[in-house]
């Protein structure tokens, strides 16, 4: 998991630097897709298919431009200055996954963007700073949520972490909000998905595309969504996606 976290964060470290006006996000997924290739790694994203979904998952990058909250599909869109881009990427390597996500400025961005991701990695930082060894699951969610909602954000509704492992997507499922002290014991050898996503209307509330995967803000407002796969290990967390 450790190699293929690494992977992970080199080819989000590649695309970010990639992302600028002009470029478009397919030509995005085009260098995750050879980075894969390079290094011999498999996409965790591509033709994924769960239960609600009515295609597989076409591509090995979701990238959720502005109102878009997480899942968007690349297409020939190219990125704008001011445009706030959520990059979510999986991969595994003989089996074993790492899943991690950033969300960067195109070009330069308002404040009030800036913000919005800087407050969701805080709240990323204070997730993994809670997932300590014999705390419970419920004390990474409650950490996760005093960030965002003292910053006066929304949190989609139902959506939060999980369990990462032989497959992208295990047990538990890891709420980004919760009660201290409640829910699963954290033991060493655990691994999880800890995944912030924030609203800046501070609405709750979302929507499903038509292309029946991007998530998207009812009213247009803006997203962001930070994420690490991080071991629980008998000295502390581990983040298996940093450089």
């Amino acid at each position: 998991m450790r190699e293929a976290g690494r992977i992970v964060a080199q080819t989000l470290k590649a695309v970010s630097e990639a992302a600028a006006p002009g470029v478009t996000l397919q030509e995005l997924d085009d260098l995750a897709r050879e980075m894969l290739a390079e290094k011999g790694a498999k996409s965790s994203f591509l033709h994924y298919h769960p239960s609600f979904a009515p295609i597989p998952y076409p591509a090995v990058l979701c990238l959720s431009v502005n109102d878009a909250i997480v899942h968007g599909i690349p297409d020939a869109r190219p990125l704008a200055e001011g445009d706030l881009l959520s990059i979510d990427f999986g991969a595994h390597v003989d089996g074993y996954h790492g899943d991690s996500a950033v969300t960067v400025g195109i070009g330069a961005v308002d404040d009030a963007a800036q913000r919005l991701s800087d407050t969701c990695r805080a709240a990323l930082d204070a997730g993994i700073a809670a997932a300590q060894p014999g705390a419970r699951l419920g004390d990474i969610s409650y950490a996760v949520q005093t960030v965002c909602r003292s910053a006066g954000y929304g949190m989609p509704t139902g959506y939060g972490g999980h369990g990462v492992g032989t497959a992208m997507h295990e047990d538990p499922h890891l709420p980004n909000e919760g009660k201290p002290g409640r829910g699963l014991t954290l033991r060493p050898g655990l691994v999880l998905a800890i995944e912030p996503m924030v609203v800046e209307s501070g609405s709750d509330r979302h929507r499903l595309l038509r292309d029946g995967w991007t998530v998207s803000t009812v009213d247009g407002s803006r997203a962001a969504h930070w994420e690490h796969t991080v071991a629980i290990t008998e000295s502390g967390p581990e983040i298996l996606t940093a450089l």
